[in-house]
């Protein structure tokens, strides 16, 4: 199977404008980023998926390889998609000096006419992820069972519990997701909350997705959902039509930067 990973960064940004590009320790975010998923040996190209000329100048400035996409997209999941669009068209590399929307650095698609099985969805916004968190979502397609694919991991923390921000998910039996939501789930009605982070019911959802090609377009395509609007996570559209998503324990946390205030307490992180 043939994997493409894609790092979706744009550049602006309600809480944390221009992110990508902020400095941690003598690199950009998305330079680290780009060189940890580069070191996943189950994906053979990874690419920047941006919307904006400094990030794109960026990219190309320590060799990474670097598409331009709309400015429109809601989701990262979106502007994934425009790449795999722009391939399956066989767009052509142009450069900034024309007016040709579609840009291509680091590779050319018209010489590079190989199919991708399958696209992982890199948060740009993870510094730190590890390598083997790309692998086990990829194990996962290359199961057969699942088209869509996420990981998870097991909290142990009520204040995290608790908090909005980050999303919880509960699963079947077979690993398929039921459903996500920023509230606790499940609801634990005979236990106290002050033990709630003892019982080991609890998983925050990682925010890494893996698809085969063909369902990425279709579910690009879909409207907005119900669950969707009122959670504001895209992967309950997924669910409302009737898309399975496959999920996989992992323990290796994840260290996300949303606001300045993230950056801070990454600053103090060992590199």
């Amino acid at each position: 199977m043939r994997v493409l990973g894609i790092i979706p960064a744009r550049y602006a940004s309600t809480r944390f404008p221009a992110k990508p590009l902020v400095d941690i320790k003598g690199k950009s975010m998305i330079q680290r980023v780009y060189e940890q998923a580069k070191q996943a040996e189950s994906l053979a190209k990874v690419v920047v998926a941006t919307d904006d000329k400094r990030i794109f100048d960026h990219v190309k400035s320590f060799s990474g390889e670097v598409v331009m996409t709309s400015l429109k997209h809601k989701s990262g999941t979106d502007r994934c998609a425009e790449v795999v669009a722009m391939l399956n068209l066989e767009a052509i590399t142009e450069s900034f000096d024309t007016d040709n929307p579609i840009v291509f650095y680091g590779f050319n698609p018209k010489k590079e006419r190989v199919t991708f099985d399958a696209v992982v969805n890199i948060q740009g916004d993870e510094p730190f992820i590890d390598p083997l968190q790309i692998e086990k979502v990829v194990e996962i397609l290359r199961g057969g069972v699942f088209k869509i694919a996420t990981l998870v991991k097991k909290m142990d923390d009520l204040e995290a519990i608790l908090n909005p921000n980050i999303v919880k998910v509960v699963f079947d039996s077979s690993h398929k997701a039921i459903y996500f939501s920023r509230n606790p789930i499940p609801f634990l009605r005979d236990t106290p909350q002050y033990d709630w982070a003892k019982s080991g019911e609890f998983h925050k959802h990682l925010g890494l997705y893996a698809y085969k090609t063909n369902i990425l377009k279709e579910i690009a395509d879909l409207e907005m959902s119900r669950l969707e609007k009122l959670e504001s996570l895209e992967q309950l559209r997924w669910l409302e039509n009737n898309y399975d998503i496959g999920v996989a324990l992992t323990d290796i946390e994840t260290i996300g930067i949303d606001t300045p205030e993230d950056l801070e307490k990454v600053l103090n992180y060992k590199i």
